[in-house]
């Protein structure tokens, strides 16, 4: 019975020596060059050699048993790898994790196991350092804050005594207000809020009631009416250049404009600009003294973010006032008050300045009660001088043809028998 199990034994252990499992470990062991795994390539073959005697020719009874009993071990080594476990011979012939691990660490650095460790101290250290910085960030932010609450409460209490303390007299007693005879912490609270709208006060409206004297008695002659200029892109222009800096350029017949119009106009520069600048440019513009008064910033309101010019504190009946201006914003409180302009931009072509000679000389010479009626109508187009323009064309074709019907009309017969008896 063992004699008729020898060959299928034979070639189930060649079969099992063939697969590319065993080839590719052979391949491996002999590129290594190690000991062990050349020894265990020589024992291979000796096995390989012993089979093919085997089975070249017929080996007697007695000398079958040791080939037997090794192609039992290698079935049973098969078997067992089919099973998934792992064969007693391994530890001898199969090369171990360990005997593995210089191979993968020069193939594979990173698998080194000296290298996760490095790495993991590494990482470790990296995690120790951040937390340490993250408390020592925490440390600082604590101290920050305290340092800046600190600081602000350190600020209101200050403000609480500057602001509220009430006023002296010039022999240093404390002067009595409505606050004096309410609770001292009451006290300094209100007059500390009452200085805060004080100055939210000074800041927002004008800086004095009245932005202009008291008009003229006799004899004094004071102008019937009352023109309002806006100095930038009315009157000049800035213009900056990296040569020149910022300079102020004249608008085409200013000069002019203004001779024509002191004739019948109190003429007040109002411009939101600071004093510094306008001043000086004003002083050079005009050296004949026409502009009588000057008003700046601080005599504008400021509303929503917008200096705009109240014409409540201007002093003057505003049935008599006329605001030239290009910015709705600036006389949005009184429009009906406004001749809106376009805006100058420098252009040398532009003629507006004698187009708004006649129309304020029209308004002048016709002796207008409310000057807002007019200014009303032209208020509801885009470009108030055009039309004006257009009016004027129109008028003046209007009289022509009157003229022209006029001329026309033949006399009566009466006139002109009479000049025929009489001889004329």
């Amino acid at each position: 019975m063992s004699m008729s199990m020898a060959p299928a034994t034979v070639l189930h252990l060649l079969r099992g020596l063939s697969t590319p499992r065993v080839l590719t470990r052979i391949h491996q062991h002999r590129a290594l060059g190690n000991h062990h795994n050349h020894h265990h390539h020589h024992h291979n073959q000796q096995h390989q050699q012993r089979l093919s005697t085997c089975t070249s020719a017929a080996p007697p009874p007695s000398a079958l048993c040791p080939i037997l009993r090794t192609a039992r071990g290698y079935s049973s080594t098969a078997k067992q790898e089919a099973a998934g476990e792992a064969p007693g011979a391994a530890t001898e012939t199969s090369p171990s994790p360990v005997s593995n691990a210089p191979l993968l660490a020069k193939l594979f650095p990173q698998t080194s196991p000296e290298v996760d460790t490095n790495a993991e101290q590494e990482r470790q250290k990296r995690e120790e350092e951040e937390a340490k910085e993250n408390e020592r960030a925490w440390k600082r932010m604590k101290l920050g804050f305290a340092i800046f609450g600190g600081g602000g409460v350190a600020a209101g209490l200050w403000a609480v005594y500057e602001f509220g303390k009430p006023e002296l007299d010039p022999n240093g007693q404390a002067i009595e207000d409505e606050f004096t005879h309410k609770p001292l912490v009451q006290q300094y609270l209100q007059r500390m809020w009452k200085s805060i709208h004080y100055y939210q006060r000074m800041i927002q409206e004008p800086s004095r009631a009245k932005l202009l004297p008291d008009p003229l008695k006799p004899p004094y002659v004071q102008p019937r009416y009352t023109l309002v200029l806006e100095m930038k892109d009315v009157l000049v222009h800035p213009d900056w250049t990296y040569q020149t800096g910022w300079r102020f350029k004249k608008r085409p017949g200013v000069d002019h404009f203004l001779a024509e119009c002191a004739k019948d106009f109190e003429i007040v520069v109002f411009t939101a600009e600071q004093g510094m600048t306008v001043f000086p440019i004003l002083d050079a513009l005009d050296p004949n003294g026409y502009i009588m008064y000057r008003l700046v910033r601080d005599a504008t309101h400021f509303v929503d973010g917008h200096h705009v010019k109240n014409l409540d504190n201007l002093n003057r009946d505003l049935k008599k006032v006329i605001v030239v201006d290009w910015d709705a914003n600036a006389t949005k409180m009184h429009p009906d008050n406004t001749f809106g302009m376009p805006r100058w931009h420098g252009n040398d072509d532009d003629g507006q300045l004698l187009d708004l000679i006649a129309f304020l000389k029209i308004i002048a010479q016709s002796n207008v009660d409310d000057v807002r009626e007019v200014l009303h109508y032209y208020r509801q187009f885009d470009d108030p001088i055009n039309q004006f323009r257009e009016n004027q064309r129109k008028l003046a074709e209007q009289m022509l043809e009157a003229e022209r019907i006029e001329q026309a009309k033949t006399k009566p017969m009466v006139k002109q028998w009479s000049r025929n008896i009489l001889g004329r």
